[in-house]
């Protein structure tokens, strides 16, 4: 995302537009760099135009959107990501991490938590300069909400999006998985059953020895970077393009679409 619809964002747009058409979808999950390169200054800014209302413009992309700030953002203002909450009827973003639940069907919820990960890795933190609202964050306050959120739902999936991955393969800073690892991942395990992340800008789909969680990488619906198998690998693939996410009482299933509106991989999660 966040390309001003160039790298092949405009078009992938219109085909999450035709599969929210065929399928219909109930609400986008927005997780982070909405905004290259240096995040927006205030809910007025033009990106928000050039990089979102004007590019996710099919009309059955006029739903939920539900974002968190990626790394991008926060070398912006990264309380104007939560006002624009405030003017467009489809962004959400009441805070800087929040949890819904919805309705898979009559007698299925699904727990959707929504977190903020660039104040959880210390490249960040420690770099006032380039992200200033990084260090203000408190970490070990959003690292406890998230425990809590996760051990009281009583929702049949339990579904944790955010922005950067914890397990990937990618040429950025191994610290920024490090620390993931380290602070958000034990938090995680036996208890959400599926991460989704962005940041790297490639498919994957990894399932670490001992973990129950799947952990996937959504590429960028813009510009794609190149991927190879790492420890867990279960599918990589360079394409630009969105992932599918479907839930009922009895799976989860996602799938990864490429910008021509392939499915280039399916994965289903039965419940226990």
């Amino acid at each position: 995302m966040g390309r001003n619809g160039y790298y092949e964002q405009k078009p992938i747009a219109q085909v999450m537009g035709e599969y929210a058409e065929k399928m219909d979808i109930e609400f986008v999950a927005a997780v982070g760099d909405i905004h290259h390169f240096m995040g927006v200054r205030s809910v007025n800014d033009p990106l928000w135009m050039t990089n979102y209302e004007l590019i996710y413009s099919h009309p059955e992309l006029m739903i939920d959107w539900y974002a968190v700030a990626g790394n991008h953002e926060y070398r912006g203002n990264t309380q104007a990501v939560l006002d624009y909450t405030n003017v467009s009827r489809r962004w959400y973003a009441p805070a800087k991490y929040y949890a819904r639940t919805v309705s898979a069907d009559k007698e299925t919820d699904c727990l959707l938590v929504f977190i903020d990960t660039t104040p959880l890795i210390d490249k960040y933190r420690k770099d006032s300069l380039e992200y200033p609202d990084a260090c203000l964050q408190d970490m070990k306050k959003q690292l406890q909400w998230i425990d809590s959120v996760l051990v009281n739902s009583t929702a049949k999936w339990k579904v944790v999006f955010g922005h950067h991955p914890i397990y990937a393969d990618t040429g950025k800073s191994d610290t920024e998985r490090a620390d993931l690892q380290t602070r958000l991942a034990p938090i995680l395990e036996g208890k959400a059953d599926i991460y989704f992340s962005g940041h790297i800008h490639n498919f994957q789909h990894i399932q670490m020895p001992k973990s129950s969680i799947q952990y996937v990488v959504n590429s960028s619906a813009s510009l794609s970077r190149k991927v190879a198998s790492t420890e867990g690998t279960q599918f990589c693939s360079p394409e630009a393009g969105f992932t599918l996410c479907s839930v009922s009482g009895e799976h989860l299933e996602f799938y990864f679409i490429n910008g021509k509106g392939d499915v280039i991989y399916k994965y289903e999660l039965r419940t226990k």
